[in-house]
């Protein structure tokens, strides 16, 4: 697990750059802290700001993102990280340059043949973007709560709440522990009995292999020497006719080079200058004679035994055949035979073997049940807080009467995060059932629920970014100021992008982007930028629907509220 720093401004998405995708021509986003509001009429562009963040996070790209006329489009974003050691923890196992001075550059390319992604310069795949972006970027749309009904990403929800990260490590190398020895031991009981035959053929197979005492490393040696005896008369022979015509008397080449090197002396004598190309007689008489006693040597060394050529025969005989029954390297027969005896030990030992390995897991599973009732305990305090604090949000948010609750199940079998299972229940009306979030069909309360928890865990989550994609689009103006509180309270621990229609959420911006869309040469183009004073008042006087005065003042008025007015 890495430790992606506490949340908070020190971890955020600092630059945005986009070329040729969709109506955006050309963009440099940059990007402040706090709750950022980005807002323009329908068919604007915004939705390629969510479309660029999605590319940046892995998702795979549509060729129909390509702005029309262009080859490619890129889009590159640039986290700023005052404790980057959990992304460069990631970065390292990947392979991937560690941040430098604290940034982190992620860029994607998306051609009409092939696609390239980036990290800090360096080719990356699909799988290290979604890696690396599932923890820096949390974004949630109209329909984008997939997570958030997962009931194991609920689990995760409630143990950050809970604080019992290290407990919920514990359980789960105590659970493999146990996994691991009850499987060894459901194996060797469920394990049909081997029969006498198996049994005959294992004692055959290791017998014969522990016999052979093979050395897998004196292989080529071995071979040599088989070779070398099995040709020993006709090497005794070749040697022997080398070493005459090395040695022969007077006719041997030892002799006439030595008679050379004593005319060459002779030559030294009455010309010095010679000496220069003449040096060579007297290396090749070295030489020479070195080569005989090393021609003698080796004739002495050759072992006519035809004894000791049928054993090495044999040997070799013996290892092929070992080979071509369990090879076809000689490692392999050995491991063939440490195989053969394990399984002729567990077969021999079986009933004692599986008492062992019954005592290890019941062991085992004694460490897991301990370390699970520990987790389930502290899970149990912690989820009525979570559900109250959950409520309290959602009062705020307009379900003033909604409940939540979050539910315990104990498993039927410890599984990999617990002892029990987490789901959170939801009913916004008072005298109906409560139901699990991924029974909720409306878009606009899930979309509530989803803040309402984001909320609550707005301490808990290190995640640095959230991006919400309109998720007030089906949400009531009453309630579109709370939505926006909620925000930009999310605003003070975390980076928050807020894609919105609602003036009331707008106007709680610590910035305000807007995204416009013009016809030039005949092309459409989507541009963003900021705006502030009579700008920013004009934005959301055309967002509350009109330009009238009353429209104008009353977006004057948003501006100035006070927070906690809804």
């Amino acid at each position: 697990m890495h430790n992606w720093g506490a949340a908070g401004h020190d971890q955020m998405l600092s630059l945005l750059k986009i070329r040729n995708l969709a109506l955006v021509e050309r963009l440099d986003w940059e990007i402040g802290a706090g709750l950022v509001g980005v807002t323009g009429e329908t068919g604007a562009g915004k939705s390629v700001i969510v479309g660029a963040l999605k590319l940046i996070l892995g998702e795979r790209a549509d060729k129909g993102l390509i702005r029309t006329g262009e080859d490619t489009c890129h889009v590159e974003a640039i986290f700023d990280l005052q404790d980057p050691s959990g992304v460069n923890c990631l970065l390292e196992e990947m392979g991937l340059e560690a941040c430098e001075e604290g940034q982190l550059l992620i860029k994607r390319v998306v051609g009409s043949t092939s696609n390239r992604q980036f990290v800090n310069n360096s080719p990356a795949t699909l799988g290290v973007l979604k890696a690396i972006g599932g923890n820096l970027v949390d974004l949630h749309g109209p329909h984008d709560h997939q997570s958030l009904l997962s009931q194991d990403r609920q689990l995760v929800m409630l143990d950050a709440y809970a604080g019992v990260e290290s407990e919920v490590e514990e359980y789960r190398t105590c659970w493999a522990s146990w996994k691991e020895v009850e499987t060894r031991r459901r194996e060797i009981r469920d394990a049909e009995e081997a029969g006498e035959q198996e049994i005959e053929l294992l004692k055959h197979q290791v017998a014969e292999i522990e016999a052979a005492e093979i050395d897998p490393e004196g292989e080529n040696e071995l071979q040599e020497r088989y070779q070398r005896a099995a040709n020993s008369a006709k090497l005794v022979g070749v040697a022997a006719e080398a070493l005459n015509l090395v040695n022969g008397d007077g006719t041997g080449v030892l002799d006439r080079i030595q008679e050379i090197q004593r005319l060459v002396g002779e030559i030294e004598k009455n010309d010095p200058a010679a000496r220069h190309w003449t040096a060579g007689v007297t290396t090749a008489v070295v030489e020479m004679e070195d080569f005989s006693s090393e021609l003698e040597r080796y004739l002495g060394e050759i072992d006519l035994d035809p004894v000791q050529t049928s054993a090495l025969e044999a040997r070799v005989d013996l290892l092929e055949s070992l080979k071509r029954k369990y090879g076809p390297s000689l490692d392999e027969v050995v491991e063939s035979g440490v195989k053969a005896a394990e399984r002729l030990g567990a077969v021999e030992n079986r009933g004692e073997l599986l008492e062992t390995l019954e005592r290890e897991a019941e062991v085992a599973r004694s460490a897991m049940m301990k370390a699970g009732m520990d987790l389930t305990e502290k899970r149990r305090k912690a989820g009525p807080k979570l559900a109250r604090d959950i409520r309290q949000h959602l009062a705020e948010l307009g379900f003033r009467q909604a409940a939540f609750e979050v539910n315990q199940k104990q498993h039927t079998e410890p599984c990999a995060n617990g002892l029990d299972g987490i789901e959170f229940s939801f009913g916004p009306n008072p005298g109906e059932p409560l139901k699990p979030l991924r029974q909720i069909a409306s878009s606009g309360e899930i979309s509530r629920v989803m803040l309402s928890i984001k909320s609550a865990l707005a301490q808990q989550d290190r995640t640095p970014l959230m991006v919400f994609d309109e998720i007030d689009a089906n949400v009531g103006g009453e309630v579109a100021r709370a939505v926006g509180e909620k925000m930009a309270i999310l605003g003070g621990v975390h980076q928050v992008v807020a894609i919105t229609h609602f003036p009331q959420v707008a106007a709680l911006a610590s910035q305000h982007f807007l995204v416009e869309k013009r016809v030039e040469g005949g092309r459409t183009i989507s541009s963003l930028k900021e705006v502030r004073g009579e700008e920013r008042v004009a934005e959301l006087t055309r967002m509350l629907g009109g330009q009238s005065e009353e429209a104008r003042s009353m977006a004057k008025s948003l501006l100035t509220l006070p927070k906690g007015s809804a």
